[in-house]
């Protein structure tokens, strides 16, 4: 395949896909800065993995699961220089509704902050939970068993409604 040919599949399927950059960015990366430059990143790895993308498989699996490796060693690479600990700003990018409910803020907000707090791999999950993935394409992405998934998963909501209830 020429290489004009990759570059614009490429682009077409990045430009298609790129919520999953902002999301996976938005939840590991502190301020817009560090946002963009990890959305930066995960862009680059990407383009760099291409050549090995099996056509056959769901595109958005695999970018998935690109852009979740690269936002754990990212967040490893950070918390290897920061002595103290700030909360993820996790302002959202998709056009919220400005009018919103100033409780429902509130929660949104307090759930956020529990979320940050998970490990990387427990954050991935619960990211592609709440995207609505299927049991089976977060296994295939993270690499674990579809029961690990299911009892991760639960597990995991158990902890955020103990965590949502103390606040």
């Amino acid at each position: 395949m020429a290489a004009a040919s990759i570059d614009g599949q490429f682009r077409e399927l990045l430009e298609r896909h790129r919520g999953i950059v902002f999301k996976v960015a938005n939840s590991y990366a502190r301020g817009a800065q560090d946002r963009e430059d990890l959305a930066q990143e995960i862009a680059v790895q990407l383009w760099r993995a291409f050549p090995k993308y099996d056509g056959t498989r769901a595109f958005s699996t695999w970018m998935y699961r690109v852009a979740l490796n690269v936002a754990i060693s990212h967040l490893r690479e950070r918390s290897r220089y920061d002595s103290h600990h700030e909360p993820l700003d996790m302002t959202v990018h998709d056009g919220a509704d400005t009018n919103a409910d100033v409780e429902t803020d509130a929660r949104l907000r307090e759930l956020n902050r529990c979320i940050a707090r998970l490990e990387p791999l427990d954050r991935a999950l619960l990211i592609l939970y709440l995207d609505e993935r299927s049991q089976r394409d977060i296994a295939e992405i993270l690499g674990i068993s579809e029961t690990n998934v299911a009892t991760k998963i639960g597990r995991l909501k158990q902890r955020l409604r103990n965590d949502m209830s103390e606040k």
